[in-house]
């Protein structure tokens, strides 16, 4: 659980329009396809978290992604090269990382350095993949189901935001799709009565849970 593997890909925004395209990609173990037709591109430069449940297959993305694996059908482009053809030019320009859990928090600090460098994330830690993601992509059931930032997916999911408070003693709760008008209203009727606000959206692991529960219950 403690472990982040990364696939970084050394590339020049002017080089193409997509560091990592992959259209239609297959893979199946015998009669069991793990993977059913996995579409996403990647922008130069971007962070991606691809997330997905054991088994969703997601190590075997990763592992046809760098070239140790071939696909059982599609199309699959890293730096412009189909990685099983991919030659030592081509390798020296990839790097894969495995992260201790330890060594993982210290990655915010050291993407900074690395503006122009395409990294794709996979993590069972839903809070740092949110804080280090643009994007985020959840496999399940052999496809990408959910393909966006972190805000958008939860909104995508549950557009209502809870709102929690106190006054005289007692605590409350309330969901509401404007939060802002809310609190508005709220300050303006009780004004100082208002105590420990907190005003909450769902979090990257609540959104992961529901939508992976939704595809594959």
């Amino acid at each position: 659980m403690g472990t982040v593997r990364e696939l970084v890909g050394d590339v020049e925004p002017a080089d193409m329009t997509a560091a990592i395209e992959v259209r239609g990609l297959r893979m199946a173990y015998g009669s069991v396809e793990v993977l059913q037709g996995v579409d996403f591109a990647v922008a130069p430069g971007e962070v991606i978290a691809l997330l997905g449940p054991n088994g969703a297959g997601n190590t075997t993305t990763i592992e046809i992604l760098e070239g140790f694996r071939m696909s059982s059908a599609g199309v699959v482009q890293v730096l412009g090269v189909t990685p099983a053809g991919g030659d030592e030019r081509w390798r020296a320009r990839l790097g894969v990382v495995l992260q201790s859990w330890r060594d993982f928090h210290d990655l915010v600090h050291r993407l900074s350095d690395l503006d122009e460098t395409t990294i794709m994330l996979t993590t069972h830690d839903l809070d740092e993949a949110e804080k280090l993601a643009d994007r985020i992509l959840i496999l399940a059931g052999g496809r990408i189901v959910a393909d966006g930032s972190a805000d958008r997916l939860s909104r995508e999911v549950s557009r209502d935001a809870q709102v929690r408070w106190s006054r005289g003693g007692e605590q409350f709760v309330h969901a509401t799709q404007d939060a802002t008008t809310f609190v508005r209203e709220l300050f303006g009727q009780y004004g100082a009565e208002i105590g420990d606000l907190e005003v909450r959206r769902a979090t990257l692991e609540d959104t992961y849970m529901e939508i992976v529960r939704r595809h594959e219950g």
